[in-house]
């Protein structure tokens, strides 16, 4: 079950030749692999890419009609290792991920595909999740193509312009025998805009035409000596040919006066800030034409000598944009521009910023610093005048406070580091191993719990080193998700701790969806699916790998049980890795199916009831220990307006979901009673309307009485 279903803009994909097909980018690259003739497509979720499995889940019956093959990989190294099929066979292949995390994964896949080469179109689509809005590390796919000498493209954002580029990458790799990467940032993949529909065209060979028709050869395959011609054929044939494709289809495009004396060279992802930015510097107007000479590179690697040589010829200065740490494409310009002894005056880094994202902001800033120094008279009087009174930015920090990431309302993670909480308090700190995933967000406050994290699936074995001898120290304890656990962490982490005979706790947080990529199904998931195999357990899996020490907890709101049973796996006698698999669905995922049946059956008059949590004020004390233990978004606090009460009481607002995990913390904790349960009835019987009427009225009388014995203040 995706975060959204793209059912309805799935069957644009149909559109012809001559049709005006609109949407976001990703739909427009699943198009463009259509138009294109792709044989068979792969990959795995992640931002910024996530949405395009979704779509190409979603077009599995048009994908099915072209005989296209599509699979959702179980890694990012699954998915480039599924580009095989491209070495020996003329078909065209395209997989995606998130980089830079997916890169680092997908690494060997694809340095190998790169050694031998392909015979068909190879096309990696890469979801660069780099500045303000990602999650991960900050680098750069970037090393990637240069460290296995595969090509990258990055096309400007808009629609006509990826689409295109989709279709010269397959192009590109077939002339050049290369792998490419697609490079897409949050920019390219959502942005909205259309293009003319070419008609979608079947691939001259599938997958089903190669199993019929076997082939080898030797010289394709990485394996010494082969894998020492490879690099030579790499420089040699391979380089020369993509850099000859990439000038002879005008791959890269130059906009604006040729003449001037100062230029921009621009990544194309880059393109639209650009303008925008030069459009504030009144130098542009809003549809890109201005007189600023620019190379816009839609390939950025590999970039061509003379292409480079020939923009800056005749030029003083020339501004390399390039978004990112380190400054690739400055340095390998800095690098040619000094080889052939050319005297103009390269910028780059240092007008820009080194490292983060390019904002509108930062752009404006970069591109008037660098021509107040080398064109001043391009600046506008308005932009340039010495007496112009900066706009205050106010310092949002001293005015709003801080916005933490956090689980959601009525995450079924949230009762199981509130349990871990309460372990340490009876038997002291741990150390503990974080994992990728939602789960994350136990290290911000109000848990405060995880010390390191170093790759998905990955949780367990980064606490491998971290054990006692004798096995009769202090445990140190572990968190790997479900998504994670079969990404790699079966072999990874369990596996690694079985072989070494790891005397740690593993706690698999089990949520029955990849929940922190958007929700989609894995081999555990329990609802049924059509198209793929699910509700494969995981106790089987971790047992199978030769486990002995295992629980599982199939309600983690019980917030006891999940204490007493990390307590026991803390304390047991019994050697080797202790294993609690934590299950609970994520409570996103089951609002999004039960909130739409439960509109549809109140609707038709339906008897409809949702559970809700209440604290009742005159019980709480106000200590707010329940937060400490829950950080729920509804619990919150309140005003009671009784003057005789300095705190305000503990509130549960409209947004609660009813999961019970304020209750169930108040219980195991041993706070207080002041939480209680009640249930909203919609299309109540007749019988309940009498009873809730009788007890509205009940309750009015008793309230009447208090209020006249209480004391009244003036």
């Amino acid at each position: 079950m995706a975060e959204r279903s793209f059912a309805k803009e799935v069957k644009k994909l149909k559109q012809g030749e001559g049709e005006t097909f609109s949407g976001e980018g990703i739909l427009a690259i699943t198009k463009a692999l259509l138009e294109n003739g792709v044989g068979y497509v792969g990959g795995y979720q992640g931002s910024p890419i996530s949405h395009l499995m979704d779509v190409l889940a979603d077009a599995r019956e048009t994908l099915d009609d072209l005989g296209v093959h599509f699979e959702s990989s179980a890694s990012e190294a699954t998915a480039t290792a599924m580009l095989a099929a491209s070495v020996h066979y003329p078909i065209r292949g395209a997989v995606t991920f998130k980089s830079v995390v997916g890169t680092n994964v997908a690494s060997d896949a694809l340095s190998n595909l790169a050694s031998g080469g392909v015979t068909g179109g190879a096309l990696v689509i890469v979801g660069e999740d780099y500045g303000e809005g990602s999650s991960i590390m900050q680098e750069r796919t970037y090393a990637f193509a240069m460290k296995s000498q595969v090509w990258m493209m990055d096309p400007r954002p808009n629609l006509p312009s990826i689409v295109k580029t989709v279709g010269d990458a397959f192009e590109l790799s077939e002339a050049s025998n290369t792998p490419v990467l697609l490079q897409v940032g949050i920019r390219s993949c959502h942005v909205h805009g259309h293009f003319t529909a070419s008609d979608n065209k079947r691939p001259p060979m599938t997958v089903a035409d190669a199993l019929e028709n076997p082939a080898r050869r030797l010289d394709r395959i990485v394996l010494p000596p082969a894998t020492y011609l490879h690099e030579q054929e790499k420089l040699t044939k391979r380089l020369p040919a993509a850099q000859k494709f990439v000038l002879e289809r005008g791959i890269n495009e130059r906009f604006g006066d040729r003449s001037g004396r100062i230029g921009l060279i621009v990544q194309g992802g880059s393109y639209n800030t650009v303008v925008r930015a030069l459009n504030r510097l009144d130098l542009a107007d809003i549809y890109g034409d201005t007189q600023i000479d620019m190379l816009v590179l839609n390939c950025v690697y590999p970039l061509v000598d003379d292409q480079i040589l020939d923009f800056c010829e005749g030029k003083d200065a020339v501004l390399v944009v390039e978004e990112g740490q380190p400054n690739y494409i400055e340095q390998q310009i800095g690098h040619l521009l000094y080889k052939a002894g050319r005297t103009v005056k390269l910028e780059g880094k240092g007008k820009l910023p080194m490292g983060g994202e390019y904002t509108g902001q930062v752009m404006v800033d970069g591109l008037a610093a660098f021509l107040r120094a080398h064109a001043p008279d391009l600046m506008p009087v308005r932009k340039t005048a010495t007496n112009e009174e900066p706009v205050a930015i106010p310092d949002l920090s001293q005015v709003l406070p801080a916005r933490p990431p956090g689980f959601c309302t009525g995450c079924p993670e949230r009762p199981i580091f509130a349990a871990t909480k309460l372990v340490e308090e009876e038997l002291g700190a741990h150390h503990i191993s974080s994992d990728i995933g939602c789960h994350l967000f136990s290290i911000m406050p109000p848990f405060d719990l995880g010390a390191t994290t170093m790759g998905y699936g990955l949780g367990p074995a980064s606490a491998s080193a971290l054990r006692s001898k004798d096995g009769k120290g202090r445990r140190s304890i572990s968190f790997v998700g479900d998504g994670g656990f079969w990404h790699n962490g079966l072999t990874s982490s369990i596996g690694n701790a079985v072989f070494n005979k790891s005397d740690n706790v593993i706690i698999i947080v089990d949520n029955y969806y990849a929940a922190a990529t958007g929700g989609q199904d894995i081999l555990s998931s329990r609802a049924d699916n059509p198209t793929r195999q699910t509700q494969h357990s995981i106790v089987d899996a971790v047992k199978g790998m030769g486990v002995k020490w295992v629980r599982h907890i199939d309600r983690t709101y019980d917030v006891t049980k999940v204490r007493d049973t990390l307590t026991e796996a803390l304390t047991t006698e019994e050697g080797g890795p202790k294993v609690i698999v934590a299950s609970s669905e994520c409570m996103l995922n089951r609002q999004r199916r039960e909130k739409p049946q439960l509109a549809k059956a109140a609707k038709e008059g339906k008897r409809v009831v949702r559970p809700r949590f209440g604290v009742d004020e005159d019980v709480c004390t106000g200590d707010h220990a329940c937060m400490r233990l829950s950080g729920c978004p509804s619990l919150s606090v309140r005003d009671t307006g009784d003057p005789l009460r300095d705190d305000p009481v503990a509130y549960i607002d409209q947004t609660c979901v009813g999961c019970g995990n304020c209750g169930e913390v108040a219980d195991a904790a041993v706070l207080c009673p002041s939480f209680y349960q009640a249930e909203i009835v919609t299309n109540p019987t007749a019988r309940e309307k009498r009873r809730a009427s009788r007890t509205r009225r009940i309750i009015a009388w008793l309230q009447g009485r208090r209020e006249a014995k209480r004391a009244a203040f003036a």
